[in-house]
């Protein structure tokens, strides 16, 4: 009988116990419900449960709280708002209203109150309540104008301060991420946030947005300073159950202010999302903190210093900098050998010849494929680390694209030879029956596949070629063909992505004549085209009465881009940090590319000439390009050349000669043979346009514009000027491409100018028999030809005497 009366007041405690640990939801907190304690297990709710506020325990302590805001209706309940960041409060903590309307957090009777900006109102009625925006009010005080280290859809960013959990960032003006208060930003926007919806948009205050990966789609959302220095939106996929990063302010984390220490180097792998902290040459990890570097020899003899090169390199130490406009790279060297306290120096090759002294010290390095120069690190004379952890294309001299090829290691022998009888006849069982499973398929569906074949007039063609894609996949694809990335003759070209995270280039063609049997092949000639040099072409679609091609996409876009940008001069003024320099470079004018340097120009003429000896020489048919110029060759990331558009004009085989009626190409790359109207146009039509393209490579300015020359403007003649200035006034850097005509002291590249000159003048002749073909002139770029000296070019509408070069006044039709 007494244990079962003790086993009844054993069942009473416990339900006691539970009954009082039940969750209470309250929908507002006021002066009778005081005082509100962590061990009360009550939480604040807002009218759809989508918030909740209340004492949140800390992940790392059950016994210490926050008074915070967090996502209720997840299963990641995300804190948004706390009180007490900085002050967590234990189990004896209380909030309260007093009598007087005051409301305090004290994390004892005698503690001192914890609540910012200590909210007091008029009335002892008023009540704490969370609204369904999630914004907590009392009174006139308001949990968004006091935000923390997030922002939620639909409040007002202006004028507030965002602080990282870490207190090391923060976002200030919103416009500007800073580390440690430091004054120069390490990321910066020329208009403030005002505000974030739920769909996912920034707006800005000059009318613009900023748009989320995944915009359009009604989520939970927001905008937080991570402890990383990042500013990022995520919204909540719910099937997944976890915050997806939608949208971030900072691409390279390497460049975040604080996340590696004194001389450190940031390296981002975007593949990983890892920041590396790596030591220059010449300097070893600090045992004390591991993200920081040490010097391993002192330099003893500053005047006998020297520097070992680090591309694309950038340190942006604020005040420890100072910015100058210099002639050439030797005075910029010059200036900081005369100063005792500069540690190196940046020189960007971006036609503008700018020198960054670093002083002091080296702070905040990171490396960048975005810098336009290098960086020239000082160490002793005595150092032997000579080979640079950090390389860029500017010391390449490579010729070609590079192409990495792998095989499998070969199996070990194995004697188990009744294993390899069983291996086999599975493997001839299971081969045996996919086959049968297969061919049922075929049969099942062989008359739908009759019936398309047939509507489309394509039974008759041969199997293997380009992937047909349907209308709507490419709607899809290009977002309803909302991004357009160029214009040409044959169409406009579209961005997209397809569905299985292929980036594509989506020409959309235009008085494209042909059935579409014609068409079919026509396409299926273009891609068999397969060379490192040629944009690849991965299908194409005919539907709703349009002819669409769908080429792989290349990132860096046209060459004319390059080539043909106007300088841009930058003004500064001392307190003006290199960080705001770089990132007002990279926001001048609109698609400024940075200047291609001599030996990539090289890369580009030696690949694209490949390219057209393959067109003309080495397929199966015998394909003119007939329209080569700047804007039809591509660089991709590794500004490795592509040309685009070959196929599009009407091919015949090789035997055959093109005779077509009227006029291909574009003004100023045409042939002579074209203006005169000759019958036959062969493969040397292309051989000029590409000679024109050198002539620009070299120049760095289109074939129309005026060179300094006293020659009227009626007779002026790009390949006439070149020829003058190499040949005759013997002046092989005049011809060279300003932008980069100072960037290196020794000349020793002017003999591959000179080169490629001679090499241009073979292919602008105006006798088409007189000039080399495409595979000679590959072969002459690449020096294992000899080249001898070039008549003369003329302009090739002015009469010629074939005997002795000189020119007439009589025009040829």
């Amino acid at each position: 009988m007494s244990l079962f009366l003790i086993f009844i007041i054993c069942s009473l405690s416990n339900l006691h116990f539970s009954i009082s640990q039940q969750q209470q939801n309250i929908s507002f907190f006021s002066n009778i419900d005081s005082p509100w304690t962590p061990n009360q297990n009550k939480i604040l709710l807002s009218s759809n449960s989508t918030f909740a506020a209340g004492f949140f325990p800390l992940p790392s302590s059950t016994n210490l709280f926050t008074f915070s805001v967090w996502y209720n209706n997840i299963s990641n309940k995300t804190v948004v708002w706390s009180a007490n960041d900085n002050s967590p409060v234990n189990t004896s903590a209380s909030l309260v209203i007093s009598l007087t309307g005051e409301l305090t957090l004290i994390n004892n009777s005698s503690g001192q109150n914890l609540w910012p900006s200590r909210p007091v109102s008029n009335s002892n009625t008023t009540q704490l309540i969370l609204q369904e925006s999630g914004n907590l009010i009392f009174g006139t005080w308001q949990s968004f104008a006091n935000p923390t280290n997030t922002i939620l859809p639909n409040q007002n960013i202006t004028g507030t301060i965002l602080t990282s959990k870490n207190g090391k960032f923060k976002f200030i003006n919103s416009s500007k991420l800073v580390y440690n208060d430091n004054p120069f930003n390490y990321w910066s926007i020329g208009n403030a946030f005002l505000s974030l919806d739920d769909q996912g948009k920034i707006s800005l205050a000059n009318g613009l947005s900023y748009i989320s990966s995944d915009y359009g789609d009604k989520k939970l959302r927001r905008l937080t300073l991570d402890e990383d220095g990042n500013l990022r939106q995520y919204s909540f996929d719910p099937i997944s159950g976890k915050w997806e990063d939608v949208w971030s302010a900072m691409y390279n984390l390497g460049r975040i202010q604080g996340t590696c220490g004194i001389n450190a180097i940031c390296v981002y792998d975007p593949f990983v999302t890892f920041v590396s902290c790596t030591c220059p040459p010449g300097f070893k990890k600090n045992s004390l903190e591991p993200n920081s570097c040490d010097r391993i020899n002192p330099i003893t003899d500053l005047k006998n210093s020297k520097f070992l090169r680090l591309d694309y390199v950038n340190f942006t130490g604020g005040l420890n900098q100072t910015f100058s406009m210099v002639s050439n790279f030797t005075t910029c060297q010059a200036e900081c050998l005369g100063r005792q306290n500069c540690l190196g120096f940046l020189y960007k090759y971006d036609g503008n010849n700018s020198c960054v002294l670093q002083l002091d010290t080296l702070f905040y390095g990171y490396w960048s494929s975005g810098v336009k120069g290098a960086m020239f690190l000082r160490v002793d004379k005595s150092e032997t680390a000579t080979e640079p952890k950090f390389t860029g294309l500017t010391s390449v001299l490579e010729t070609s694209c590079p192409v990495t090829i792998r095989l499998p290691f070969p199996p070990e022998e194995s004697s188990a030879t009744t294993r390899n009888i069983v291996i086999i006849s599975i493997f001839f069982a299971a081969e045996l029956i996919s086959g049968v499973f297969f061919f049922w398929a075929f049969l099942k569906k062989y008359t739908k596949y009759r019936d398309m074949a047939r509507s489309f007039g394509l039974e008759t063609m041969p199997a293997g070629g380009p992937k047909r894609f349907s209308y709507a996949e490419i709607r899809d694809a290009t977002k309803n063909f909302s991004d357009v990335i160029g214009t040409g003759s044959f169409g406009i070209v579209y961005k997209g992505n397809l569905s299985d995270g292929r980036v594509v280039a989506v020409k959309v063609l235009k008085d494209v004549t042909g059935g579409d049997s014609d068409f079919w092949a026509e396409v299926t000639i273009i891609a068999r085209m397969h060379h490192l040099n040629l944009v690849t072409l991965w299908g194409y679609c005919t539907e709703k009465g349009r002819r669409m091609l769908i080429y792989e996409y290349v990132a860096n876009g046209s060459l004319d881009k390059f080539l043909f940008q106007k300088n841009q001069v930058v003004s500064y003024n001392v307190e003006t940090s290199n960080v705001e320099r770089e990132n007002q470079l990279l926001n001048t004018g609109s698609g400024h590319k940075p200047v291609l340097e001599l030996n990539i120009r090289y890369r580009i003429a030696v690949g694209v000439a490949r390219a057209i000896a393959y067109l003309h020489e080495e397929c199966l048919e015998w394909v003119l390009h007939c329209d080569i110029k700047p804007e039809n060759i591509l660089l991709g990331e590794d500004f490795c050349p592509k040309v685009s558009d070959f196929g599009l004009a009407k091919l015949k085989t090789k035997e055959d000669r093109m005779s077509m009626s009227g006029i291909r190409g574009t003004r100023g790359y045409l042939a002579p043979e074209w203006i005169r109207g000759d019958r036959q146009i062969t493969s040397k039509s292309d051989v000029y346009s590409f000679g024109m393209v050198l002539l620009e490579i070299i120049t760095g300015a289109r074939n129309s514009e005026q060179q300094n020359s006293k020659m009227e403007s009626d007779q002026w003649y790009l390949p006439m000027w070149a020829f003058d200035k190499v040949f005759k006034e013997m002046s092989v850097d005049e011809v060279l491409d300003p932008k980069i005509r100072q960037s290196y002291d020794n000349r020793a590249h002017l003999e591959r100018v000179n080169l490629m000159v001679k090499t241009a003048m073979w292919c602008l002749q105006d006798r088409a028999d007189d000039r080399p073909s495409m595979g000679k002139v590959a072969k002459m770029l690449e020096g294992s030809v000899e080249i001898t000296e070039p008549k003369r070019p003329v302009i090739f509408y002015l009469g010629a005497d074939e005997h002795n070069g000189t020119l007439n006044n009589s025009t040829q039709h």
